[in-house]
């Protein structure tokens, strides 16, 4: 199977779609894929995992073996993520015999802070104050620059809060370098921000765009906790964040889906935070609330197809599940699943530990407002030993 004979033509059902990362993401497009007839390969360092489950096919390698990424890309049409932390050596391997969508340079900008700052500051979109860091002594420089508090984050590999220390006081500057253990970081000035909006987008391979709008989160120790959609916000700055997005994806000229987390400040400005070039936590409400999934769109994109409409049904709510759930047992599933508005996702992980996310919960509503109390009701009813 050659997918460089269907580089400019839609790859159409009966294809085969591989999938770079075999976590929940994954998982979630490979059901979207099979549902419209799509075979799906899978490739991580393990196996039996969330996307494997329901793959057609599981390659257990490490990102880093360009011998068994280039054999995946052999018996795919295209290569797509759901892990964006694999190296521009891996992409270019894979690229020599299937379309890799995203492309490469997409990956190669947004998995790394420091490339990803420069593209947003050379670009004119708005993020926080930040300077590049690669020792303790140009940390200090940079603190007395940008003041305290100020959030020290490593270059590359963080995700959930992962990497990043606060810095409340200069002081604490060793201690912060020491904690993120690396040789380049970046330090961004602390911004008081009123809410955490997202927008996921796609990009389809002739430039069509479509978004799901701008929906609300909120975290817990740096993990997504709750997304609300649609988000409580004015209208202008409803269509300044998608305003922002969709420039974002065509000047990166993505073909796939990216998500953009914003920073909404007190007197309503637009602060880009991070770019997630995948489906993202924040969109997992569209799988049940939506006319067309991102996970659905995801797959419309990068096989060439028109993209789906993004049409919300209802207010929806989405609550994560982390292994903390489990800490006391079993949930009580029955509980959860009783309440009429609500829908049920597990990942398949056979191990919760706490932080660990192993499922979601999506709560349906009149108003915003009433899906949230749902989510988190449905949630709180795990909990409940019988």
């Amino acid at each position: 199977m050659s997918g460089n004979s269907s580089r400019g033509k839609p790859i159409l059902p009966g294809a085969t779609v591989g999938v770079l990362g075999s976590g929940q993401l994954g998982r979630m497009f490979a059901i979207a894929a099979r549902r419209m007839g799509y075979r799906v390969h899978t490739l991580s360092p393990d196996d039996d995992t969330p996307t494997g489950q329901v793959a057609d096919r599981e390659v257990q390698a490490a990102y880093d073996d360009l011998d068994a990424v280039s054999d995946f890309a052999r018996h795919v049409d295209v290569v797509t993520f759901e892990f964006e932390n694999v190296s521009a050596a891996a992409t270019d391997a894979a690229e020599q015999f299937a379309p890799v969508r995203p492309a490469g340079s997409v990956l190669h900008t947004t998995q790394h802070r420091l490339r990803e700052k420069t593209f947003l500051s050379v670009n004119g979109f708005p993020v926080t104050p930040n300077e590049t860091v690669r020792s303790l002594a140009e940390l200090e420089a940079a603190l007395v620059r940008l003041g305290t508090p100020a959030v020290l984050k490593t270059a590359g590999w963080g995700y959930d809060g992962k990497g990043q220390s606060k810095i409340e006081r200069a002081s604490d500057a060793a201690a912060a370098w020491n904690k993120v253990a690396t040789t380049e970081a970046v330090l961004e000035a602390w911004v008081p921000f009123k809410a955490e909006v997202s927008v996921v987008a796609a990009r389809g391979l002739d430039g069509e765009y479509a978004d799901f709008g701008v929906v609300a989160n909120t975290h817990r120790n740096h993990i997504l906790d709750l997304t609300v959609a649609p988000a409580d916000v004015s209208d202008r700055v409803r269509r300044e964040a998608t305003e922002i997005t969709r420039a974002i994806l065509e000047r990166l000229q993505v073909v796939g889906v990216l998500c953009v987390e914003f920073f909404l400040t007190h007197d309503d400005k637009l602060l880009v935070n991070e770019l997630a070039p995948r489906p993202h936590n924040s969109g997992h409400f569209s799988f049940d609330a939506c006319v067309t999934s991102q996970f659905e769109q995801q797959l419309r994109a990068i096989c060439g197809l028109p993209l789906g409409s993004t049409e919300l049904l209802r207010p929806a709510a989405m609550s994560n599940l982390l292994g903390d759930v489990w800490s006391d047992g079993e949930p009580n599933w029955a509980a959860a699943c009783k309440l009429p508005n609500v829908k049920l996702h597990l990942y398949g992980k056979a191990s919760p530990r706490p932080g660990r996310k192993m499922g979601h919960l999506t709560a349906f509503g009149n108003t915003p407002a009433d899906a949230a109390a749902t989510a988190l009701a449905a949630r709180d009813a795990l909990l409940r030993r019988e």
